[in-house]
């Protein structure tokens, strides 16, 4: 496939070096520099101009390209690159635009049957980041979340604690939760496939997948003192802040804003009426001391800085607060922030990027999600009726492929399985499968 991508900052670096690999990847960016980097750092042909200009795109071969992806930090200029794509190509393009409004007018005229802006797929930013922290701090403990099969299965990713009751324990001795399937164990550098005899350690990350609410009882044996979060607090009220926490009311949940700007924490109020928004300074220890923060459930810092969310966080911890969670602008320190004491820190330029990879994916895969920096993927596949799994048991097919696989569960008729060597696939089942980067697509061809 030939693949164009405008931009060669964080997102669309991280975009060309996970497409690299598998297909021609040619990246156009303003930045010389960033051109001259990009070329030794990974193999793509790096063009250096304007990627809204058709010659530029002319020279990057757009007429013969399968997929632009626009990816510069200008809303506008990545929504401009992928109508000038359109003059003279027939290149399925991918925008990524920060502020939620191009996104809502996108999808508002793609659901009249309508094109918009000469954008085949949007990705907002902001409102990803959100999502990405309600969703994992919605499961105690858990350092990833996706869900697969319409809701029905949920992946998460776990760190095992120190003090948890499974560290030091076998994988047999572990497997409590019938509606669980321990997929993989992430352990440094390697990826290990769970055997009943495997002992967990602590600080091993551990992937599982299994029925949501399991998943959920899982995290919180691992960490008893945690539960589901109702007290949340919302530190900033930038878009990614507001989106969270209009996010958490349309749950159920009552988060309490803190917004210093007095203008902004007013149309914060207007804008979020079943939110308690405060108007004042997040970093401040006396106000937080006096709000009682540290008895929240979770803290989300979406300010401003990297530093003002770094500040913030591990104040709120110092508090007593249980979980918090920082928004990193700069994706390279994700983890300096959890090595110093926050527990999940999000980059959105990061789950941009990966969102962006993911979607590319899915020429073989329903749905992808991308494991450890693409080490591994969970997929979910649907079995066709020419399958040669069909009317076989897992245990007559797994010794086929790689050693890295594990399926995790198949969903017939919206009835999650937990897979045993016994279960026979079916025609139409939707397996869930965990594998290793390099052999997902065989892996997709196979089943």
């Amino acid at each position: 496939m030939h693949v164009i991508v405008v931009g060669a900052g964080q997102v669309g670096s991280n975009i060309a070096a996970g497409l690299a690999d598998t297909h021609d990847v040619v990246v156009i960016d303003r930045d010389g520099e960033r051109v001259d980097a990009l070329t030794y750092d990974i193999d793509v042909l790096a063009i250096e101009g304007d990627g809204a200009d058709l010659e530029t795109l002319r020279e990057a071969g757009v007429g013969e390209a399968d997929l632009l992806i626009a990816s510069t930090d200008d809303d506008e200029t990545n929504v401009v690159v992928c109508g000038t794509a359109k003059v003279e190509s027939e290149a399925f393009t991918i925008a990524r635009v920060k502020r939620p409004q191009y996104l809502t007018t996108w999808d508002h005229a793609v659901d009249a049957g309508n094109e918009a802006f000469g954008v085949d797929f949007m990705v907002c930013s902001d409102l990803l980041a959100a999502q990405t922290i309600v969703e994992v701090m919605a499961v105690p403990t858990a350092e990833d979340v996706k869900s697969f099969a319409d809701g029905a299965c949920l992946m998460a990713e776990f760190k095992v604690p120190a003090q948890s009751v499974v560290a030091g324990e076998t994988v047999s001795e572990a497997d409590r939760f019938p509606g669980l399937t321990f997929a993989a164990i992430i352990r440094g550098e390697d990826v290990i496939v769970p055997r009943g005899e495997t002992r967990l350690r602590p600080e091993d990350d551990l992937v599982v997948i299994g029925r949501p609410e399991e998943v959920e009882a899982f995290g919180g044996e691992l960490a008893p003192d945690q539960r589901n979060p109702e007290d949340v607090v919302v530190f900033g009220g930038s878009e990614i802040g507001y989106q969270a926490a209009k996010l958490l009311c349309e749950q159920g949940i009552t988060p309490r804003v803190v917004e210093q700007d007095p203008d902004r924490a007013r149309r914060l109020a207007e804008r979020l009426p079943d939110a308690t928004v405060m108007q004042h300074d997040a970093t401040d220890q006396e106000f937080l001391e006096r709000e009682n923060v540290g008895r929240a459930d979770v803290v989300i810092a979406a300010l401003e800085t990297d530093q003002g969310n770094l500040l913030a966080t591990l104040l709120a911890k110092r508090l007593g607060v249980n979980r918090a969670a920082a928004v990193v602008d700069n994706g390279q320190f994700t983890d300096l922030f959890e090595a110093v004491g926050v527990d999940v820190a999000i980059s959105p330029r990061r789950v941009t990027a990966e969102e962006i990879t993911r979607f590319t994916r899915t020429n073989y895969a329903e749905t992808v999600s991308i494991i450890e920096d693409d080490r591994a993927e969970i997929l979910e596949l649907e079995v066709g009726d020419d399958s040669d799994v069909v009317g076989r048991t897992v245990g007559e097919v797994v010794p086929e492929l790689p050693a890295s696989v594990v399926i995790g569960s198949i969903t017939r008729d919206g009835e999650l399985i937990i897979p045993r060597g016994d279960s026979q696939i079916e025609i139409s089942d939707r397996l869930v499968v965990f594998v290793e980067a390099d052999d997902a697509e065989a892996v997709a061809a196979k089943l």
